[in-house]
């Protein structure tokens, strides 16, 4: 008998509902076409802030907050994701519940599409410049959410982003995700870059983290025998 070589759509879609923030979204983790059970409301993303499609990837993000659109949009982009998220959320109080209730929604679909880490690298690191600005990321998909993130920013403000939720969401993600992440920003004048630098970085570590690791398939990469508990 010949063993089957189909590899599973590592795709997922959620909608989460709170009394703060109401989310829709749906990921591909290699891009590609989303999940049919994918929320409708989220083909109209090309009225959001972070909207782009290739024979790869469909991008289309709306969370209310330019700033966190523009970091998720980047992070998509070269993680290789598709990635479509609508969010309405409670800003007339501030910034706070959207941006974190996003980014754990992001985790958690994340966790959902990307299923038992089987056969895949496990570990991802990568530097990605901007500018004047450098960022390192490490990331373990190992089952036990941690975080590690020092960004350095100095503003109040990027945008309509307060800069203490940007390592938030980070930590935000990766608690909803179950994976451990280091998120360093090495160097940098602009907070604008800083940001965008450490987004690009994590992007690039995530997707080498999560690359399928040829003659490995079915394998746990772990000493252990499992990452699932």
């Amino acid at each position: 008998m010949v063993a089957s070589t189909e590899q599973r759509v590592r795709s997922a879609a959620l909608s989460r509902d709170t009394n703060e923030t109401k989310i829709q979204l749906a990921i591909n983790l290699d891009g590609g076409e989303f999940p049919s059970d994918t929320d409708s409301q989220l083909m109209n993303g090309g009225e959001g802030h972070a909207t782009q499609a290739s024979k790869s990837q469909t991008i289309a993000i709306n969370s209310g907050i330019g700033f966190l659109d523009h970091m998720l949009h980047a992070l998509a982009k070269h993680a290789g994701w598709s990635l479509a998220l609508n969010c309405k959320g409670d800003l007339h109080i501030d910034d706070h519940h959207t941006a974190e209730d996003v980014c754990i929604a992001l985790g958690s679909v994340f966790k959902d599409a990307l299923g038992t880490p089987t056969g895949l690298a496990r570990f991802g690191s990568a530097y990605a410049p901007l500018d004047e600005a450098l960022s390192r990321a490490v990331v373990d998909l190992s089952n036990r959410p941690f975080s590690v993130i020092d960004l350095g920013l100095k503003r109040e403000k990027i945008g309509d982003l307060s800069c203490e939720m940007i390592p938030h969401c980070l930590q935000s993600f990766a608690q909803a995700a179950r994976i451990t992440i280091h998120v360093d920003c090495i160097r940098g004048d602009n907070d604008h870059h800083r940001a965008e630098s450490a987004f690009k970085s994590l992007a690039v570590a995530i997707r080498a983290a999560t690359t399928r690791v040829a003659g490995r398939e079915g394998e746990i990469p772990s000493t252990k025998g499992t990452l699932s508990t």
